[in-house]
């Protein structure tokens, strides 16, 4: 391990590189990611990675669910859960089923419990791709809500039915009703489990004497305790991931301090930054691995299957958008619907597109043991490492490569849903600032007329009123104020190198202020 290091290192910096590259061409970086890994996988020389399958699920898994928990809408997954639950649900298990099938009736030696094993792994689309792909064009906010929603919910579903898989292929049958019982633990153990573990770090984060750094820490364990957790008592640890960082989400301005939530978003938004570069580039990185591992079926012939595949989850996710339309438009005669409208043919056929897999396949085809209990090896393992990285390699590049041409292409509609951001933005601002100004009128008017700083804002917030809404005009005062905010920092430098007995702890802290009013026109 420490003779690799620089290689490992080099690898973060590979990362970085690509994933600037990426943003630079306006290319949706795992795609960037998995070709990269896949060039300098066969490159001589390379030290192979390998990770223990035990460690996949638990190394990547808990943080990123947990920071996608944190950053979706609660408002809008509750808005939309008819058709999310029946994408994370029915459509995951209607493909893994229709997989399964395919599986079982094209490729030699696959028995219908192994068709299913590998319908659970190459199921669930992956989130991350469709967000780094959607970041380049614009969708709308009802879209993104669904497939952020979708994506949270159907790695757990995808994951019940390769646990359930994994039983029939290791012991040789399924029975139905203790399979039923163990689905309906799975479910409502890990919700259960991932709120009571939820619940305990927000009483300890309320009640304990924690800082910044503390709070940072325990949220960093705590996606790991709720998933190891739920995992030991045989309940589903992605839910538990999932419900717990909902409920922290939700309550976070209840018990966690202004400094601890800023200062959290930064490593949270680098910790998977990173997690993320690696699992894509650790696709691409396997597949040396894997091919070597390939015994009993031609090169051309394993590719061929993982194209197979490919299709029937590509033609099975559009066919799914669209029924989920018939659904909703029949379901409105008899339940109340977030919105009866007929989105018409391009809205499910792009929402059909954006089917793109990664992390969590790849995660659960490495965590599939090399041996049965018995020692015998686990059968057809390399074959479904194989198709799984084609899967995600082909979906990757035919879909995400393709998906801002087709958004752009058929011309979404607008559906209504309000207001443009900008226009809410506004809106919010002026309102938030009136409200603050009336507040401070009728409970401090004494103190207003005496402090010149209160005074002081209040004008602020009555400015606020006479804003221009011309979006240029405020682009044009950002980059004087930024110029004026580094001739700030440059005066500061300069201050701190003249006198050499100014502490320059204080220097710092002013400096400090200033990232923080450049930060702030981000929201501007």
């Amino acid at each position: 391990m420490i003779d690799h290091f620089p290689f490992y290192l080099s690898l973060v910096v590979v990362i970085v590189l690509l994933i600037m590259l990426a943003n630079k061409i306006k290319v949706a970086y795992p795609i960037l990611l998995v070709v990269a890994g896949l060039i300098i996988g066969f490159i001589p020389g390379i030290p192979a990675i390998h990770i223990d399958p035990e460690l996949i699920f638990i190394i990547f898994l808990p943080p990123l669910l947990y920071e996608a928990a944190w950053v979706i809408s609660w408002k809008e997954l509750w808005r939309w859960r008819r058709i999310i639950g029946s994408f994370a649900f029915v459509v995951v298990f209607l493909t893994a089923m229709s997989v399964a099938f395919v599986a079982n009736h094209f490729v030699p030696g696959f028995s219908l419990a192994l068709g299913f094993l590998l319908g659970g792994i190459v199921s669930p689309p992956d989130a991350v791709s469709a967000g780094a792909i959607l970041q380049f064009v614009k969708v709308p906010k009802r879209m993104s809500s669904i497939l952020e929603g979708e994506s949270l919910l159907n790695d757990a579903s995808s994951l019940i039915i390769f646990r359930f898989a994994m039983i029939a292929v290791a012991t040789g049958q399924f029975i139905w009703y203790k399979a039923a019982l163990s689905f309906g633990w799975m479910l409502i153990g890990g919700i259960a489990i991932g709120l009571l573990v939820g619940w305990i770090f927000m009483k300890a984060h309320k009640h304990l004497p924690t800082d910044a750094n503390i709070d940072i820490v325990l949220s960093i364990v705590a996606p790991y305790i709720m998933y190891i957790t739920a995992e030991e008592v045989h309940a589903s640890g992605v839910l538990a991931v999932v419900s717990g960082g909902l409920l922290l989400s939700a309550k976070r301005h209840l018990f966690l301090s202004s400094t601890s939530r800023l200062r959290g978003v930064n490593v949270w938004a680098s910790l998977c930054f990173v997690l993320n570069g690696l699992v894509f580039l650790l696709i691409g990185l396997a597949l040396p691995e894997i091919v070597a591992g390939l015994e009993g079926v031609s090169m051309s012939s394993a590719i061929g299957y993982g194209v197979l595949i490919t299709m029937v989850l590509i033609v099975g996710r559009i066919l799914s958008a669209y029924g989920a339309v018939v659904v909703t438009l029949i379901a409105k005669y008899f339940i109340t619907v977030a919105d009866d409208r007929n989105p018409g043919y391009k809205v499910p056929f792009v929402l059909g597109w954006t089917g793109m897999r990664g992390v969590v396949s790849l995660a659960a085809a490495l965590s599939i043991p090399v041996q049965l209990s018995d020692g015998s090896p686990f059968p057809q393992r390399n074959l479904i490492l194989f198709i799984t990285f084609i899967v995600i390699l082909l979906t990757l590049l035919i879909q995400g490569l393709t998906l801002p041409y087709l958004i752009r292409k058929v011309g979404l509609p607008d559906f209504g849903d309000g207001p443009s951001e900008e226009e809410t933005e506004n809106m919010i601002r002026k309102q938030l600032a009136a409200h603050a100004l009336q507040y401070v009128k009728n409970n401090y008017n004494k103190e207003l007329e005496t402090h010149i700083v209160l005074q002081q804002m209040a004008r602020k917030w009555e400015d606020s009123h006479l804003l221009l809404d011309d979006t240029l005009m405020i682009e044009e005062l950002k980059k004087v104020y930024v110029d004026i905010l580094n001739q700030q920092r440059k005066w500061l430098m300069n201050k701190n190198k003249e006198e050499q007995t100014l502490n320059e702890e204080i220097i710092r802290k002013h400096l400090l202020r200033l990232d923080l009013e450049e930060e702030k026109l981000l929201f501007v």
